[in-house]
């Protein structure tokens, strides 16, 4: 997602997935492509000394553009080669998946008025026929050639974004070929219910992201007009338990669900507002108090 660019540098992947694992987690995506090693005889390794499971890779593309389709489909099975090689799929559907989004980020209206989307600023019939149809095209090659499965990450900033749209993207998409990947945070900054959410989309939710979201932030935001990035570096999304997100009942949701996969924490920690270490280690201790 463009935005960010790595403000302040990146640290090492080395150091990031030992910290990961030493903060008590049990598996991790694969982060911008690039970031950790791409080649599988490198990244196993290092993913199996520390007991990591690769979980999942997001694959932003801007699929409302026909013309980007074929890029899309490079991009995905570039990224599902990295993860087949590196895990085997589990057999209650745990992944690992291609995380498929659009471009967020990169549409300077959606980008302005994430938070507070409405009709009008939708995409049109033609784009949303292309979207679907890259999407199915991007799932299906990916299935064939890898076997693994692809879910779309609902995400503010992008196309997909509120919960008429993410209804919307999955009845227009193959329930064979697309799943799922329920984002708590987005859910709730795009004006749904996360809880009610989770019930109305059961059914091809494959993979979840826990994010919390403040509403009080939220608010400020719509209130005042912030793009995405500025909402997110005043900490809309930041930590866990400290938001609005009811994630004992989200969890007690996904308990009586078919979900049987990972939970994914998310924390977008403000650049430069705290040590992101520290902010793993709370995230985590928080889950422990869930039963996680």
């Amino acid at each position: 997602m463009k935005g960010f660019g790595g403000e302040g540098g990146f640290p090492a992947s080395e150091r990031v997935l030992g910290e990961i694992a030493g903060s008590g987690y049990e598996g991790t995506e694969l982060g911008d492509w690039g970031f950790m090693p791409t080649d599988a005889r490198v990244l196993s390794p290092e993913l199996d000394r520390r007991g990591l499971a690769l979980v999942g890779a997001l694959v932003p593309q801007s699929l409302a553009r026909r013309s980007a389709h074929e890029e899309a489909v490079a991009a995905a099975l570039r990224t599902a080669r990295l993860l087949a090689a590196c895990a085997a799929e589990r057999a209650d559907g745990g992944g690992p998946f291609v995380v498929l989004a659009d471009d967020n980020g990169a549409d300077d209206l959606r980008t302005r008025f994430a938070g507070r989307i409405r009709p009008e600023k939708g995409m049109s019939s033609e784009q949303w026929r292309d979207l679907a149809a890259g999407a199915n095209l991007v799932a299906g090659a990916v299935r064939d050639e890898t076997g693994l499965c692809t879910v779309f990450h609902h995400h503010c900033a992008g196309f997909i974004e509120t919960p008429e749209e993410t209804e919307r993207l999955l009845d227009e998409t193959d329930p064979e070929l697309i799943g799922l990947c329920f984002d708590t945070g987005h859910y709730a900054y795009a004006g749904g219910d996360p809880l009610d959410g989770l019930k109305r989309l059961s059914d091809r939710i494959r993979q979840v992201h826990f994010k919390d979201c403040y509403g009080e932030i939220a608010e400020r935001a719509r209130r005042e007009g912030w793009d995405y990035f500025t909402a997110v570096r005043n900490g809309v999304f930041y930590g866990l338990g400290g938001g609005d997100i009811d994630f004992v009942s989200i969890l007690e949701g996904l308990q009586h669900s078919s979900h049987g996969g990972w939970i994914v924490v998310e924390d977008e920690l403000p650049p430069g507002a705290g040590d992101p270490l520290e902010r793993a280690r709370r995230d985590r201790e928080f889950l422990r108090k869930l039963g996680i």
